[in-house]
């Protein structure tokens, strides 16, 4: 029965692809799917037989269904999608997206021209330095999609909401609830931008997959367009020094506009080159999926061996954090850059050490935050990092249970993605919780 999951997670896969299928529609058709299966076994076939039958009888049901069934023979079926693929990502203008980029980048500056920045650092443009930038992120991919006047006034929405919100809290002066809210701010906004990017269908696992690989490729993009341009401003500076120009002056007017704009820029390659970054994703899991493993597993024995778990700070309880959310992105990509059918590798039992290293180490460092709050009470930031941690054991939970299933064959790779996408809307409600219900509760300190 294992391998007709596996063909039926390919299935929903292929379906899930079509334009104007929603995640309902895709609910629906496996269930119907699944219904005929359950009657052919019963009629005699085998598992195997019933699923191709099944299929048979879903193609008069469905056009893509009779498609799938006509080019599922030798998994054609793949390249053929790749290639009618290939002419729509390759008609996507550049004019579009340089006008959001442009408008990000005027965004910023005015914004900085206004906090006298970098003179002066004023908090509320920290605070609100990602509400400058992403609303015309999430206005391209609106407009991208084609979304109808429902969708538009959805996508903005959660910005409007979060401008109000972080802009009318009075802070205290050097507020730690205001840095937190500065650090929360641009993921809850993110996971905005995941309405307008899944095309407003937000209960879709197959989308919320794809906006998953969207977040690794565009990172990528991101990283490669600063180091050129660090590379770029480096090379001016050293030209332009003999003749006297202020470099410093220039770059305050270059570096806020590039980074906006780079952000605009970096999500239209992904949609435009996205191939090329499909190539690079398996690649680089599989060069850093093995050195996060190997360092997780030390750290987890040096720690326990030396009992320096009992001894974290501030300081290295960040460390560890932000090393926890580093492994959870890299097994994310790592899933949304796979095929849902696909068997289990020796890959994968390295990316389950990972996890089940990361699950031990956030267990340590749970216990020592719980020891330190018992012992000097809660603060804004222990309480921000005990919901993260929180937050990080339940999902790396879940993910270590459905990994070993998987390697052990008793699960499917579909069952860990929709564990995954799945719970991807708590991660954004305890952002959005730090953000609306951190600062009143510790009264703006």
């Amino acid at each position: 029965m294992e391998s007709v999951e596996s063909q039926i997670a390919e299935w929903r896969a292929y379906v899930a692809t079509a334009p104007g299928v929603n995640g309902p529609d895709v609910d629906e058709l496996e269930d119907h799917l699944r219904h005929q299966i359950t009657e052919l076994t019963a009629a005699g076939l085998t598992d195997d037989e019933a699923f191709l039958v099944a299929v048979k009888r879903m193609g008069d049901l469905d056009t893509l269904s009779r498609e799938f069934a006509r080019e599922h023979s030798g998994r054609l079926w793949k390249q053929l999608l790749r290639g009618d693929d290939e002419p729509a990502r390759a008609s996507i203008g550049w004019l579009e997206p340089l006008v959001f980029a442009v408008a990000a980048a005027v965004a910023i500056q005015i914004a900085r021209l206004a906090a006298h920045f970098p003179d002066e650092e004023p908090s509320w443009f920290g605070r609100n330095l990602s509400l400058f930038v992403l609303p015309f992120l999430a206005g391209y991919f609106a407009r991208r999609r084609q979304l109808d006047t429902r969708g538009w006034v959805l996508t903005v929405a959660p910005f409007a909401l979060a401008a109000l919100v972080v802009n009318l809290y009075p802070y205290d002066a050097d507020s730690v609830t205001e840095m937190l809210v500065a650090l929360h701010l641009p993921v809850v906004l993110w996971f905005a931008v995941a309405y307008p990017y899944m095309g407003g269908i937000v209960r879709s696992h197959e989308r919320r997959m794809d906006f998953v690989r969207f977040t690794g490729e565009w990172f990528i993009y991101y990283v490669l367009i600063a180091l050129g341009g660090g590379v770029l401003m480096g090379l001016t500076a050293g030209i332009l020094e003999p003749t006297g120009v202020d470099v410093e002056r220039i770059a305050e007017w270059v570096l806020p506009a590039g980074a906006a704009g780079a952000v605009i820029v970096a999500a239209w390659l992904v949609e435009s080159k996205q191939r090329v970054v499909e190539n690079m994703a398996p690649v680089l899991t599989m060069l850093f999926t093995p050195l996060f493993a190997v360092m997780l597993t030390g750290a987890v024995v040096v720690y326990a061996v030396t009992g320096l778990g009992e001894a974290f700070d501030r300081e290295l309880l960040t460390v560890f954090d932000a090393l926890l959310v580093v492994v959870l992105a890299l097994v994310l990509y790592a899933m949304s850059a796979r095929d849902p059918s696909t068997s289990p590798s020796w890959m994968d039992g390295i990316q389950l050490a990972a996890v089940v290293s990361a699950l031990v180490l956030d267990v340590m460092v749970l216990g020592a935050m719980i020891a330190r709050i018992g012992e000097l009470g809660f603060t804004p930031n222990r309480t921000a990092a005990l919901g993260l941690n929180l937050v990080l054991l339940v999902n790396l939970a879940g993910a270590a249970l459905l990994s070993a299933r998987f390697l052990t064959r008793r699960s499917t790779l579909h069952r860990l993605e929709r564990w995954q996408t799945g719970y991807l809307p708590v991660f954004a409600l305890w952002a959005a919780t730090v953000v609306v219900i951190l600062p009143p509760l510790f009264a703006f300190t």
